[in-house]
């Protein structure tokens, strides 16, 4: 018996899956399964992981939104600890939702993961004091090969919760901040990604 449930083509945007994996709790504590390449399989998604990655993160941080350009990955991403909104933004040119975002909550609650397939650029913003992020991919992390695009593009608007500011013209997250005042928090190399329009096409 599977211990995934898959929604399939997210957002109306073919191959963005919500998974949720069965949880099996009681007085003690709980039990799943995070992975398993047969239920996987039995869903439809039969992609091979090469890598496993996991950071840790502060509340206003925003990481992405990137992508690799010749060795893209597919990821498989989901939170242990605190919460972070998920984006992904299809780059693929041949697509008939090219330049659409989606994005979904992951938090160590509800347990869910998020498989963004290749030709997708990836971020996400940190809105716990602290989050633990893992991800599963596809192709091996290639220095000097990452690319990415401005995570405030309004050109796609992606819809960032509790983020208030004005934008500027650029991907800096000066004067950016969330509800409770946090300042958005970027890699200098973050705040450099220009928008959709100048972005790599898959």
């Amino acid at each position: 018996m599977g211990q995934i449930t898959v929604e399939k083509n997210v957002g109306g945007i073919q191959g963005l899956c919500v998974i949720e994996p069965a949880v099996h709790g009681d007085a003690r504590g709980y039990f799943m399964e995070t992975y398993s390449k047969r239920d996987m399989e039995e869903a439809g998604l039969t992609m091979e992981f090469v890598q496993d990655n996991q950071s840790s993160s502060t509340k206003g941080v925003l990481r992405g939104l990137h992508f690799q350009k010749e060795f893209p990955q597919g990821k498989l991403v989901r939170v242990v600890k605190g919460s972070v909104f998920d984006v992904a933004v299809d780059l693929r040119g041949d697509s008939d939702t090219y330049g659409k975002w989606y994005g979904v909550e992951l938090t160590e609650e509800n347990k869910k993961q998020f498989y963004i397939p290749q030709g997708f650029a990836h971020g996400f913003l940190v809105l716990s004091d602290i989050a633990e992020f893992c991800y599963k991919c596809t192709d091996f992390y290639h220095p000097g090969d990452e690319g990415g695009m401005a995570w405030n593009d309004p050109e796609i608007g992606i819809e960032w919760p509790q983020v208030v500011g004005e934008y500027k013209g650029t991907a800096s997250g000066e004067g950016y901040t969330l509800w409770d005042g946090t300042p958005l928090n970027l890699s200098e190399k973050d705040q450099k990604w220009v928008g959709l329009k100048d972005t790599f096409k898959f």
